[in-house]
């Protein structure tokens, strides 16, 4: 790495990122919030998310963070991707996997009658339309990586 590169302003910096850098990252630092919430204060979290999080079991402070340290892996991801654009789509790939798979869970709980009636509606925001937008960015990357130059 060349003492120019080391030493770059934030300004040249940012000239060299695209409008993913951007994306990504704002991706990341949200699933970082989520997880930092998760396993600060796994009680709040589970009470408080407006998710109806109590519809689906009674309180356990060691799944919550275990499922906080997934969230945590999903901003790395995601910041990895952003910092990176060689690696772009492959951790972009990697956090859509568990969002998307997260999703699934709940729609097969849904049907299956293990969540109550009407909880899928608690679910968009929170559950179903991260997995969408996180599909639809893997997507994009994907075409975007296979574009002519």
């Amino acid at each position: 790495m060349s003492r120019e590169t080391v030493f770059a302003s934030p300004a040249a910096s940012a000239a060299h990122r695209d409008g993913w850098a951007v994306v990504l990252g704002v991706l990341a630092l949200l699933n970082a919030a989520n997880a930092a919430w998760m396993l600060a204060a796994p009680e709040h979290w589970y009470h408080e998310l407006p998710a109806d999080v109590p519809a689906s079991g009674p309180f356990n402070a060691h799944f919550v963070r275990d499922i906080g340290c997934a969230f945590v892996v999903v901003a790395a991801a995601y910041a990895w991707a952003a910092l990176r654009r060689a690696h772009r789509f492959a951790f972009a790939a990697l956090a859509a996997l568990f969002l998307v798979a997260h999703a699934a869970l709940h729609v097969f709980d849904s049907v299956r009658g293990y969540l109550p009636a009407g909880h899928w509606h608690d679910d968009v925001a929170l559950v179903y339309a991260p997995a969408i937008l996180a599909l639809a960015v893997t997507v994009a990357l994907a075409r975007s990586a296979n574009a002519p130059s």
